[in-house]
């Protein structure tokens, strides 16, 4: 990676670790330069401010980051209920493990706060939970066609559910501050998942 890259790429993990502990309007440039390693004028010759940092941020690691969690272990499963579960419960014990899930979803986050006050973070946002929720459906459907998924089950119904329930358990982390509500809620998911076994 030739220099400039680098300094981008750190500049854009500062600011994704930033904003997931301080929030997009409580992070500071100034934070995000010193953890960078960089100067002022290197933000701004890779981004035209702050807002175009977060989008940045979005798209850049926090989809990528989606894929690699939610989306990418269902490629080629013939049995989305049990890749559904397993990666719940592992990433459930590995936030619990990191100390991560009292900062909540990084998706999640961005969206509550920023999707009332800017239109380009919420299109984004909007964005990767659309691709999320089709990529699940895709999975539930094919699941269904291998016998793996009762025939009545409603693709579009459990990736709406599947993906709101993600957002839902993560907030109830942050929120609550309860490892033990955090398990349970997700072990709710998962006995309705297992309601979609034929």
């Amino acid at each position: 990676m030739k220099a400039p890259e680098a300094t981008r790429r750190k500049l854009l993990d500062a600011a994704f670790a930033e904003f997931f502990k301080h929030g997009f309007q409580g992070g500071s440039l100034n934070q995000i330069v010193d953890a960078a390693g960089a100067t002022k004028g290197a933000l701004f010759h890779h981004f035209t401010g702050k807002q175009d940092l977060g989008y940045a941020v979005v798209d850049e690691l926090i989809g990528p980051l989606l894929m690699q969690r939610w989306l990418n272990p269902l490629q080629g499963s013939l049995d989305p209920i049990a890749v559904v579960k397993r990666a719940f419960r592992e990433h459930v014990k590995e936030d619990l493990e990191s100390g991560a899930w009292v900062h909540g979803c990084p998706l999640n986050n961005l969206a509550q706060e920023m999707s009332p006050l800017d239109e380009g973070f919420r299109k984004r946002i909007d964005k990767h939970y659309a691709a999320w929720r089709k990529g699940i459906a895709a999975a539930i459907a094919a699941g269904i066609r291998a016998r793996k998924v009762k025939k009545d089950a409603s693709p579009g119904n459990v990736a709406a559910l599947v993906v709101a329930s993600q957002m839902g358990i993560w907030g109830t982390g942050k929120s609550s501050r309860s490892k033990e509500l955090m398990l349970q809620a997700t072990e709710g998911l998962c006995e309705y998942l297992d309601e979609l076994k034929p």
